[in-house]
């Protein structure tokens, strides 16, 4: 009845507004009444009830108003005659994963959603997945972003019609009804957003009555911390901390929140505190106003009608352009703005929620249609400076600001160009740019950065993206309109540059270090934003050629005007060689110069160009261009950059280090030193040659020095001279070399990149991620690197760690120039020193030969005149002079390598040219010049070449000049027209081969004298070792049982018989234990030292920790029962829990240890941060050597020397038999109870009829156990027993969790545990990895077993033997009823294998005697550990059959002795059970058990193998074998028949009985019923998840993936636990849960449950992977996860496709399974020094 009300009045209400005159009024009136007494009524109201009264009370009605009619029959109209939106228009949240596509996207900002991605064509091409900033939105189905594919398969309209604006489907009333609605609503919303505190309500919306409750609002700001804020409201609203917290998180969420409700006075006595309090921690008080509770109720109201009018437009497109239409029409007065132009100019006034409103309310309307976007986008356009300059001075992020959403408007190539043309939008944001750094121009109309505000600047530099994005695609066809505007904003921006041109000049200091370091990262971050814009506006210059030839005109007059051109003298007139030179005298080093030239590289860039297109001939007049004027700042750079190379300017500091590193490194090269290079390099192809020289030469200040006319003693001075000499020299290499330049040569951009790639491959063999860095970007982050790598170069797969790396084809190696201009100083030694080390490897010479330049394209050709000019040959003269008359101080070998390359190229060049056209054609004459006479009578270049050839000093460039005089002897036969001549190849072939014989001949002779001195040290060594025998021999005469004396005990003929006794570790035949003396050395103080029983003990490191390796119920982990008989005493099967102790196996003293541990204990305390890696409390300590995380120690002792009486043990063995054996131990039990007066078992009430039941010969009495021999018990030294206690104490404290207690009772159970879960765990890693139980465990893992068990046997030593007896009693209970309780478990409820570990190491404790210590005698052993195997085995086979359900399906073979027997014994079980077990064949039977008892008999061979010593048989050390034959050999090392159903045979008359009883407990049958969960065997191996192979697979898991505790949809990090799958949200607030009383992360308190405490978890958003060990410890891992060329991406940096690498993940699963996650945080944390701890425990 209600629904049908609320409709009712809603559909009345609607039509009374529609037959209102003015129903404006009437909506605003009744949204008076109403709003208030829905919102900020009462002081606690909860937003359910808000949010249905909202929905009844106001959307309804308006809803009924829009449509008509009832809302659902309007929409289900409305849907039949609509097509779905071809646009996804998806908006992006922080955080979320987006898609770009490299091949198809027309720019970078294009990207897909998660879905559309995985829908579209895209997904096969390269792609990029990065993290999204938030507020973007998808471009799915938007034709213009993409080159193909535009839409996935859920937009494809399935025609091409993508974004034409649809015709209005809707139906005029109802077009007009939305309009009419939407005008009245939106400017209500914008009325109410843009809400200042001092404004009064407008007179329709006063309430009648104001009463006086009031809000005072907090609003967010960037200044303030969390935890400021919340002081700041404890002191002032009287809240407390959790409150408080609350608070601050909504207001950091929302942008504001009300904190105080109340009166106006008591509103404002708070927003004074408010202001006075947060004062006092930062300049800026909090921003807090005082709202009335109307105006806060219509605010409120506001935000949710936005969300509103996203549901109403979603329903169709015609509402879409109705809203649009009215959110863009112009007011009626022409004066104020429209609507949505007034809420973007308050944007930056609004708080966070609001404006997230207004984006989102912009997107899904105005953006999703061409047309309004088009408005939309010069209405932006209009407000652009201002809303600029309100983001400059407002402190949220730009994701927030509705500046960001330039991107949606200006990457749109069709509107970029229309407001171009419309709106000159280049202009408006050069222009907007200008006037905010106009403040930072000095009185020379320069820039000048001195004490900026960063945080400003930074917010400045942003808007260069803007004018990235408009120039982002360029024009294909340029109009009259577009060339001006385009024209007008290149004036407007080389306006920006002529500021920046000569900015920032620096003087060279002399004297005394510069005071204060001058600011220079502010015009570099400036450069470094133009760089691609710079790029850009060359390209679309050079898309047309008018506007070429004009930007080209307007830069050079914009250059002409720079004020910067200053010279402070006259010219003057410089002679040199004959030549002479009209300059104006200008010194670098003396004189002002900045690195800063704009203008001048731009004109380079658009001069070459022009010589590209061929349009410089059509320049007019070129003899206005002054080259020499044009070069002259770009040389002043050059040189500066070379004078700081030489250290000329070193008292500058380090401000102008890093600019000239900048200057050349690859972020800024390309349009600063390159462009440099390009100049220098038009200069000299327009000047003359000798001039462009003597040019250099003079701005170098080596004109004086090579002119002869200067000479010094200063040695300073002559460095420094050296050095210019060498980077000037350099210079000329590079101005005639370097040619890869697109017009400067004929090559294209592929060879440019080509040959970087080839430079950075010859340094070293490089990852792609290290190429990507090396190589300069495009505007679309692109280097070009994928279409060339695989011409250049090889790529080597990574193996388990490491990454992929390419190496450089042999076959490009002639393409190596060892001074390549884009080298650093370390690249070039490091390129050169492995080029001259592989051609020695390949036995060529070491010279390093210029390589063959690509020839000039015409307009540059005349460059290669500087090779063969004059003043060139008297450079290379001089220098090679100097050399020649060998003063140490007046060269340097550097200077000769680059004056044989300069004579290298010019050689070349001269083939080049001798080789293409007639002698009479060429002109270059280098060769001719270099040969004459020099005119002082001094020697020609050639001659000098010989005479340095014979230097010493030289010696590494010898090769060098041999062939620069082959290559002076080839042009010479080139010119004459002969070939070589004879005397002359002989000559010159000779040296070479002779050099190649006389290296061999000298390697032959160098591997003769090694060969000998070898020899020699043996020879001496083994004498040594015959004197050390010799004078010790009573040591080798001594020597126990080993070698001789140890074969000679057995008689020859029992050799074959001994050999098969060898191979069974128990029982009467068992073999013998091998005798062998270990020696170990103490890896801290270097002794060696016997292990002995009573030596001083030798301690092993050793790690204990809780484990879920093994669990069967992941994520349960039991609490402990107080009786006692639960775990440690019983351990249920499904291993929830173990404690593994694993050692690294390095041996020390436990003197040596204790010492050690202490000084740990010390160092660390006062060590920052080291409890991070260790615990201290917890005695843990890095083990000295391997730096493993260790915190006990396990004594070594050795296996105990027994002499085993076969004979003997036959007789014994006719008497003691099983049912002997039991009878003899229950009257030992009895008798010791009687002793303890402990009657708290049954026993009594049965004895009677089990002494009858089980009588042999004669009733066995108290002592009968002792009849069958007894032993002195093994005597410890006093240092191993304390050793025993350390370990032990470690264990049962790990294990248990509890204090530390060394008297406990269950401390020798947790021994035998930790020894029964080691075990289990490494026959789980062995059975895991295919390997053989034997002889493939690692040293340290086999050292550490071994010790493990031989402690777990001594425990019984160490603590009360009652206290043992007990728990062999108890334990001995689970199998023989006589001595059971109430409480012992039944057989499914029990792991026999640590029961079977539990009663053999107790059983001795049953020997003990009141007055003297015994323990069982050899032979007395080895029938207690075979009768206690044969029980427990017995047992295991019955637990196997009762739990199992999947009997295999075996095809009916005859039946065998083995299927008969187990059909017979399923038989009786069966009945025993009450038939509630299948019903299946003897054969299924016999299968099954094989395939369940394996595991344990594996664990048993082990657990045996390391107690007794007894070498098991061959078999089980290989792989090879078949199952069946594994399971034999088990058998037969473990003394059970191969069929283990015999031994239900053997000791039928035992087991009938026990049969009866075990089926028959309670548990067995509840279990049967299905009502209790049981453990299967074999157990189910564990191993990590499965992941996906395609990492996209995750991510999009991860981006569906809600957080089950909150609903906001806030950015999460969800995070895979690897053990288990379960996807956590984790380092987030929401998901914080309480762990021992501490607060927790979702992850930590995971771990708690899941892996005992330790973690393996993926974080899918970071591509990382966590390793946690404890509340406090983590460290981060590689995943396993790599792209296409073998890297990891942590935090998807570079996000490229990810696949997973099964070996690397192998690994991890190693890493858990081998229990070493503690062991590698530990190491990384080592590695890892942090100074601020990471909070582990909130992940």
């Amino acid at each position: 009845m209600a629904e049908g009300e609320r409709s009712l009045g809603g559909l009345e209400l609607s039509k009374e507004w529609q037959e209102a005159a003015d129903s404006r009024a009437d909506l605003l009136r009744y949204l008076k009444e109403q709003v208030p007494q829905i919102f900020c009524l009462k002081k606690e109201s909860s937003p359910q009830e808000e949010e249905e009264l909202m929905q009844s009370r106001l959307l309804h009605p308006l809803e009924c108003f829009l449509f008509g009619e009832d809302p659902q029959e309007g929409l289900e109209k409305l849907q039949q005659g609509s097509t779905s939106s071809q646009l996804c228009g998806r908006v992006f949240k922080e955080g979320e994963t987006v898609y770009s596509c490299r091949d198809c996207a027309i720019d970078p900002t294009c990207v897909l959603c998660m879905d559309c991605f995985q829908d579209s064509v895209h997904k096969s091409h390269r792609y990029k997945m990065h993290a999204s900033s938030g507020g973007g939105f998808c471009d799915c189905g938007d034709i213009e972003a993409w080159k193909i594919g535009p839409c996935c398969s859920k937009h494809d309209p399935g025609a091409a019609t993508a974004m034409v604006t649809d015709e209005c489907v809707l139906e005029p009333e109802l077009y007009e009804r939305a309009e009419k609605i939407f005008r009245v609503l939106l400017s209500y919303v914008a009325d109410f957003l843009v809400w200042e505190e001092t404004f009064e309500l407008p007179a329709e919306l006063q309430p009648r009555a104001k009463d006086n409750a009031y809000y005072c609002v907090l609003y967010n700001d960037e200044h303030h911390s969390y935890d400021h804020v919340i002081y700041t409201l404890q002191r002032s609203v009287n809240c407390d901390q959790a409150e408080a917290q609350t608070h601050t998180t909504l207001i950091d969420k929302e942008g504001r929140r009300a904190v105080k409700r109340g009166t106006l006075r008591s509103c404002q006595q708070a927003k004074d505190l408010i202001r006075s309090n947060s004062e006092h921690i930062s300049l800026q008080p909090l921003r807090v106003e005082i709202l009335h509770s109307t105006v806060m109720a219509h605010q409120t109201f506001a935000l949710r009608l936005g969300s509103w009018f996203q549901k109403i437009i979603g329903y169709s497109v015609g509402f879409r352009q109705a809203f649009s239409q009215v959110a863009l029409e112009s007011n009626t007065d022409g004066e104020s703005p429209c609507l949505i132009s007034r809420l973007m100019l308050h944007d930056a006034k609004m708080y966070k929620g609001a404006r997230k409103t207004v984006h989102e309310l912009i997107f899904c309307s105005m953006l999703m249609e061409t047309e309004f976007k088009r408005l939309f986008a010069i209405e932006f356009t209009k407000h652009y400076k201002q809303l600029q300059k309100d983001f400059i001075n407002d402190d949220h992020e730009r994701s927030i600001s509705i500046t960001a959403l330039s991107v949606q408007i200006f990457t749109v190539p069709t509107l970029a160009r229309q407001l171009i043309e419309e709106g000159n939008v280049i202009k408006v944001i050069v222009d907007t740019v200008l006037a905010l750094l106009h403040e930072h121009l000095d009185d020379n109309n320069r820039f000048f950065f001195l004490g900026y505000n960063s945080d400003k600047f930074s917010r400045i530099q942003v808007i260069f993206h803007d004018l990235r994005y408009i120039l982002i695609s360029k024009p294909s066809m340029w109009t009259e309109e577009l060339r001006r505007e385009f024209l007008e904003g290149l004036k407007v921006f080389l306006g920006l540059l002529k500021c920046m041109q000569g900015m920032e000049e620096v003087k060279r200091q002399f004297g005394q270090h510069i005071a204060v370091e001058p600011e220079w990262e502010a015009g570099f971050s400036l450069q470094i934003q133009l760089r691609h814009i710079l790029a850009m506006f060359q390209d679309w210059c050079s898309s047309d050629e008018e506007v070429m030839m004009l930007a080209f005109k307007e830069c050079h007059k914009v250059l002409m005007q720079c004020n910067n051109q200053s010279f402070h003298k006259e010219a003057n007139d410089y002679y040199m060689c004959k030549h002479i030179v009209h300059l104006r005298p200008y010194k670098v080093s003396q004189e002002p110069v900045s690195i800063h030239l704009p203008i001048s590289r731009l004109l380079a860039g658009l001069y070459v160009l022009l010589c590209r297109t061929g349009a410089i001939e059509r320049l007019h007049d070129p003899e206005r261009y002054d080259f020499t004027q044009l070069v002259e700042h770009p040389l002043r750079c050059v040189v500066l950059a070379a004078q700081v190379s030489a250290e000329m300017w070193r008292r500058n500091g380090l401000s102008l280090v890093s600019q000239v590193y900048y200057y050349q490194d690859v972020k800024c090269r390309d349009e600063m030193y390159d462009k440099d290079i390009l100049m220098l390099q038009i200069a000299a192809s327009k000047m003359d040659a000798n001039h462009f020289l003597m040019l250099i030469l003079l701005r170098f200040e080596l004109f004086d020095y090579f002119n002869g006319s200067c000479s010094s003693k200063d040695q300073d001075e002559l460095i420094q001279w050296n050095r210019l000499t060498e980077e000037m020299l350099y210079l000329l290499i590079v101005i005639v070399g370097e040619r890869y330049v697109p017009g400067i040569s004929h090559v294209t951009k592929e060879d440019v990149t080509m040959r970087e790639v080839v430079h950075l491959l010859c340094i070293e063999p490089m990852a792609h991620s290290s190429l990507v860095k090396g190589l300069p970007e495009n505007e679309s982050h692109e280097t070009g690197l994928e279409t060339v790598i695989t011409k250049v170069a090889t790529f080597k797969k990574p193996g388990v760690s490491g990454h992929g790396l390419y190496e450089v084809k042999k076959e490009r190696l002639v393409e190596f120039n060892p001074f390549y201009y884009h080298y650093s100083r370390s690249q070039h030694s490091k390129a050169e020193e492995s080029q001259k080390k592989r051609r020695v490897q390949e036995g060529n010479d070491k010279a390093l030969r210029p390589p063959v330049p690509p020839t000039f394209c015409p307009a540059f050709s005349s460059i290669v005149r500087l090779l063969c000019c004059d003043i060139v040959v008297h450079i290379l003269r001089r220098v090679l002079q100097r050399a020649a008359e060998d003063r140490a101080t007046h060269w340097t070998e550097a200077m000769i390598q680059r004056a044989l390359h300069l004579i290298g190229q010019a050689l070349l060049e001269e083939k080049m040219q001798l080789e293409d056209s007639t002698v009479e054609e060429v002109t270059f004459d280098f060769s001719i010049k270099a040969r004459g006479i020099g005119s002082e009578h001094s020697k020609s270049v050639f001659l000098l070449l010989s005479k340095i050839m014979a230097l010493p000093s030289l010696e590494a460039q010898k090769d060098m000049v041999k062939w620069v005089l082959q290559m002076f002897e080839i042009v010479k036969c080139l010119r004459e027209k002969s070939s070589p001549t004879a005397s002359m190849s002989m000559e010159t072939t000779r040296p070479e081969e002779t050099v190649q014989d006389k290296e061999k001949a000298e390697r032959k002779r160098k591997a003769e004298a090694a060969k000998l001195h070898r020899q020699k040290i043996m020879a001496q060594m083994s004498a040594m070792q015959k004197n050390f025998i010799e004078s010790n021999k009573m040591l080798y005469d001594n020597m126990p049982e080993s070698g001789a004396h140890g074969e000679t005990v057995a008689p020859t003929e029992s050799c074959a018989m001994e050999h098969m006794e060898l191979c069974i570790a128990i029982g009467p035949h068992r073999g013998s234990t091998p005798s062998e003396r270990e020696l170990l050395t103490c890896i801290l103080c270097q002794e060696e030292q016997e292990v002995a029983a009573q030596a001083p003990a030798m301690v092993l490191t050793a790690c204990v920790q809780r484990s879920t390796v093994l669990t069967q119920c992941r994520g349960k982990i039991p609490t402990h029962r107080a009786d006692g008989t639960s775990y440690p005493l019983f351990m249920a099967p499904e291993l929830a829990v173990g404690t593994h102790t694993g050692s690294c196996g390095h041996v020390m003293h436990a003197t040596c240890w204790q010492k050690y541990f202490e000084a740990v204990q010390n160092t660390t305390r006062n060590r920052l941060h080291a409890e991070l890696i260790i615990d201290l409390e917890n005695g843990e300590y890095l083990c000295p050597l391997c730096k493993s995380l260790c915190n006990t120690v396990v004594p070594l002792i050795p296996l105990e020397q027994l002499t085993f009486n076969y004979e003997n043990a036959e007789i014994i063995g006719q008497h003691l038999t099983m049912p002997r054996w039991i009878q003899i131990l229950s009257a030992r039990i009895k008798g010791l109870k009687s002793i303890t007066q402990d009657n708290d078992s049954n026993t009594e009430s049965n004895s009677s009829d089990v002494d009858t039941g089980l009588c042999g010969e004669g009733q066995p009495d108290f002592r009968s156990i002792l009849s069958y021999g007894v032993q002195e018990p093994r005597k410890f030294s006093d240092s191993i027993a304390e050793m025993l206690v350390v370990c032990a104490t470690t264990v049962h404290r790990v294990g248990l969790q509890t204090a530390p207690n060394e008297v406990c009772p269950r401390v020798p159970l947790m021994a035998w545990n930790t020894c029964a879960f080691t075990i289990q765990a490494i026959e789980n890693i062995l059975q895991e990895e295919g390997k053989p139980l034997f002889g493939s465990l690692q040293n340290r893992q086999l050292a550490g077993l071994k010790a493990i068990v031989q402690f777990s046997a001594a425990q019984r030593l160490k603590s009360s033997q009652a206290v043992i007896q007990r728990h062999f009693t108890d334990m001995l209970g689970a199998l023989l009823p006589v001595v059971s309780r109430k409480t012992t478990p039944s057989l499914l409820e029990v792991d026999f294998f640590h029961l079977l570990v539990g009663l053999v190491l107790s059983i001795p404790s049953l020997y003990q005697e009141e007055a003297v210590d015994l323990q069982p005698s050899a032979v007395s052993s080895a029938y207690n550990h075979l009768h206690i195997l044969h029980l427990v085995t017995m047992a295991h086979v019955l637990q196997l059959l009762l739990s199992s359900t999947d009997f295999p399906a075996v095809a009916g073979g005859e039946e065998t002795e083995e299927t008969r027997v187990a059909a017979e014994l399923y038989f009786t079980v069966s009945q025993h059970a009450g038939r509630l077990i299948p019903d299946v064949s003897g054969s299924s039977v016999a299968e099954r058990v094989k395939r369940g008892i394996e595991p344990f008999l594996r664990s048993a061979a082990l657990f045996f193998n390391c107690l007794t010593g007894v070498h098991p048989p061959e078999d089980l050390f290989s792989t090879s074998v078949t199952s069946q034959g594994q399971v034999e050999a088990l058998c037969s090392y473990l003394a059970l028949p191969s069929n283990v159903f015999q031994l239900f045979q053997e000791h039928r008359d035992t087991v009938s009985p026990l049969l009866s009883t075990w089926c028959g407990s309670p548990a067995i049958t509840k279990a049967l019923k299905g009502k209790t969960q049981t453990v299967r065997y074999p157990r189910r191996r564990n191993r990590l998840i499965d992941l996906p192979e395609d990492y996209s697979a995750l991510l999009n898991q991860a981006s569906h993936f809600q957080c089950p505790k909150s609903t906001d949809d806030e950015r999460k990090h969800p995070t895979l636990c690897l053990f288990c799958g379960a996807m956590l949200c984790s380092q987030s607030s929401c998901c914080l849960s309480k762990l021992d009383g501490e607060d927790v992360g979702a992850c930590t308190a995971h771990a708690a449950t899941c892996g005992a405490g330790v973690g393996m978890f993926l974080r899918i958003r970071e591509c990382e992977i966590v390793l946690m060990a404890s509340k406090t410890r983590g460290s981060t891992y590689p995943a396993p996860y790599l792209d296409d060329y073998g890297e990891t991406d942590p935090h998807l940096v570079r996000g490229n496709p990810l696949h997973l690498c099964p070996e690397r993940y192998r690994k991890l699963n190693q890493l858990w399974q081998q229990h070493c996650i503690l062991e590698e945080i530990a190491r990384s944390l080592e590695v890892v020094n942090v100074m601020f701890a990471f909070e582990w425990q909130m992940l």
